[in-house]
């Protein structure tokens, strides 16, 4: 049953200010009332993820692993309990996140085994060579956890990227201890996660001050997380400008940290003139597809389409706009989103060039209307407008003259999550040369695919230069998401009985670099 409270370690605190989820479908507002945190609730949230860091952050790979395992097996096991609640909150369809808790409880999983691999210790010994003039030391290097992370809820992933979401899930396999900030518009979902990971914490023995979490409307509230002279990092899933007011936080603390915020991208997708000669309507009918999924709601939405003018770009277009008729209107996350989405686009369709192609079909006012837009190259060129991210179900297809307009709209853009190339054998050429590109552009580029939809593998990258995230080094989604907290320590003529014993002689299991050379 919720009760409202935060999760300070292992005590539940209640505070006198309350506020209340709302039902995304109908605006009503949701039992229980749930506890404001205060400015004592974070200071002491936060110190007690420092007194546990020094446990936590030593602790056994095997067992750290075990705690994670735990964690999952309890969240899975919350069951359509948890999927009703996120239902209400976050208006989403019970498929969408059932799914979506499949792949937090996988997540948790896979950095599970990621610990007991121990690659990402990246364990490294040159031996002392005597004689060397000057002699060289016997250098032995490992990572270690920064400390402990604040993590921020996210609005549109109310699972995967919240409470036990993937910055938190990395942050517990790097050995941080971490304070989460929960979403406002999902307080039950993140008591009813939040609840489980405290028992994981519990029963393995761990220092409660491992996870707490802290619910609260005010903004006030993230900054005071992020300017705690105790956390060592964040971990930001939202918009450009939570984002930077939170870098701001943190590069102005007496000691500044990092900030590892995900932003803003518009994930441009390129029609090469032979796959949209081929299939042009085939090609108009997915667009609208990706675009309209989950009410346009992803990061790594398709916000622009950029394609030679002429007739296949003109048969894609039609067939865009046929299929647009088609697609219901869907409840949008929050009434504050909707109502952004809606003055965005009523900007957007005022901008000089700007034409409507198509809208989906009408829906309640909870409700978001798929739309996509055409201009031309000069016109988008012309008009930084046509290039702002619009969060929701919008996107806009640019008629360009030829490939080398094409290149320079690109080479103008703003770093990227996605890039996107369809192409046939017959494109392979000219798509070669927009390959560096994209490169420089974005963090990961699809062929023949679309953006939406990101697996949680070895190899995936959820990141890119920077609006898209705070550091294009980074990624938020993936086993490589556990670097961001952790920072390296070389141990030079330590003794054999001091050194961790991963980096003492005769350790095996774990690849390390020996003098040079990759070994296990």
């Amino acid at each position: 049953m919720l009760v409202g409270s935060n999760f300070i370690g292992a005590e539940r605190r209640t505070s006198e200010q309350k506020f209340r989820a709302t039902d995304a479908a109908t605006g009503k507002p949701l039992e229980p009332d749930f506890s404001e945190a205060t400015a004592d609730d974070v200071a002491a949230a936060c110190l007690a993820a420092r007194d546990a860091q020094k446990v936590f952050g030593s602790l056994a790979l095997a067992a750290r692993a075990a705690f994670l395992r735990l964690a999952a097996d309890k969240i899975d096991a919350l069951g359509d309990t948890l999927t009703m609640r996120a239902m209400q909150e976050s208006g989403l369809p019970e498929a969408r996140l059932k799914g979506e808790r499949g792949r937090t409880v996988g997540q948790l999983r896979l950095f599970a085994d990621e610990i007991e691999q121990g690659e990402w210790q990246q364990l490294r010994i040159d031996h002392a060579q005597t004689g060397t003039t000057p002699p060289k030391p016997d250098l032995r290097l490992r990572m270690i956890p920064l400390g402990p992370v604040a993590v921020f809820g996210a609005s549109n992933f109310p699972l995967a990227f919240s409470v036990a979401g993937g910055d938190t899930a990395s942050a517990f396999a790097a050995g941080c201890c971490v304070v989460v900030k929960g979403h406002p518009a999902h307080p039950g979902t993140s008591e009813l996660v939040a609840g489980a990971i405290a028992e994981a914490v519990a029963e393995c023995g761990l220092p409660a001050g491992v996870f707490s979490l802290v619910n609260g409307t005010s903004n006030a509230l993230g900054e005071m997380l992020v300017k705690d002279p105790r956390i060592a990092a964040v971990g930001f899933t939202g918009s450009r400008a939570g984002g930077l007011a939170l870098m701001k936080h943190a590069a102005g603390r007496p000691v500044p940290i990092p900030v590892y915020a995900e932003m803003s991208s518009i994930n441009p997708v390129v029609l090469m003139p032979g796959r949209l000669e081929e299939a042009a309507e085939q090609l108009g009918q997915a667009y609208v597809g990706s675009l309209s999924l989950g009410a346009g709601q992803f990061c790594t939405n398709p916000g622009i389409v950029l394609a030679v003018a002429g007739d296949a770009l003109d048969r894609f277009i039609q067939a865009a706009g046929e299929t647009l008729k088609d697609v219901a209107a869907q409840t949008m996350l929050t009434a504050g989103i909707r109502r952004a989405f809606e003055e965005h686009t009523a900007a957007l369709g005022k901008l000089p060039g700007a034409k409507l192609i198509g809208m989906g079909a009408e829906g309640s006012s909870a409700c978001g209307r798929a739309r996509v837009y055409t201009v031309g190259g000069n016109e988008f060129l012309a008009e930084p407008g046509f290039a702002a991210e619009v969060f929701g179900p919008s996107s806009i297809v640019i008629r360009c003259a030829d490939l080398e307009q094409m290149t320079g709209i690109l080479e103008g853009l703003e770093g990227q999550l996605t890039a996107t190339l369809h192409m046939n054998e017959a494109d392979h050429a000219e798509a070669e040369k927009f390959i560096s590109i994209l490169e420089q552009l974005a963090g990961r580029i699809l062929a023949n695919g679309w953006p939406t939809g990101v697996d949680v593998t070895h190899a995936m990258v959820h990141g890119g230069p920077f609006p898209a995230t705070s550091d294009g080094r980074s990624t938020s989604v993936g086993t490589m998401a556990i670097g961001r907290f952790l920072r390296p320590v070389s141990y030079q003529d330590m003794p054999e009985a001091l050194l961790p014993i991963a980096l003492r002689e005769g350790s095996c299991g774990v690849p390390r670099r020996v003098d040079g050379k990759l070994a296990i």
